[in-house]
């Protein structure tokens, strides 16, 4: 077997899994975005409105990295590739690694 049908093949085998994570990503998005609208609570303020955007701006990143991945895997710039389509779910497992971080250091004050 060719070394560079195997990469090929590893490549297109993390393009599809990662991007999967993605898109499970994106279905947890969709909760987060409802309730997004409740930074408005307080009243229109410009803090509400950049978190909401924020927010609600979040898929195209992940739309862009996939897009940027499958043009590298198609330029067979395979590294590149599989960089791009790692970051695509990167942004929530950095959250939920941030809120698990940040319950083992709150000190609640009562």
């Amino acid at each position: 077997m060719d070394p560079n049908s195997a990469r090929r093949r590893r490549t297109l085998i993390w393009l599809i899994i990662s991007q999967l994570l993605a898109l499970a990503s994106l279905l947890i998005w969709l909760l987060v975005a409802g309730l997004s609208v409740m930074a408005f609570d307080q009243g229109s303020t410009p803090e509400a409105w950049t978190f909401v955007i924020a927010v609600w701006s979040y898929p195209v990143i992940p739309l862009a990295l996939a897009v940027g991945a499958w043009i590298a895997f198609g330029f067979h710039r395979y590294t590149l590739a599989n960089v791009l389509s790692t970051i695509t779910f990167l942004p929530p497992v950095l959250l939920y690694l941030f809120l698990w971080l940040m319950t083992f250091t709150y000190q609640s004050p009562f």
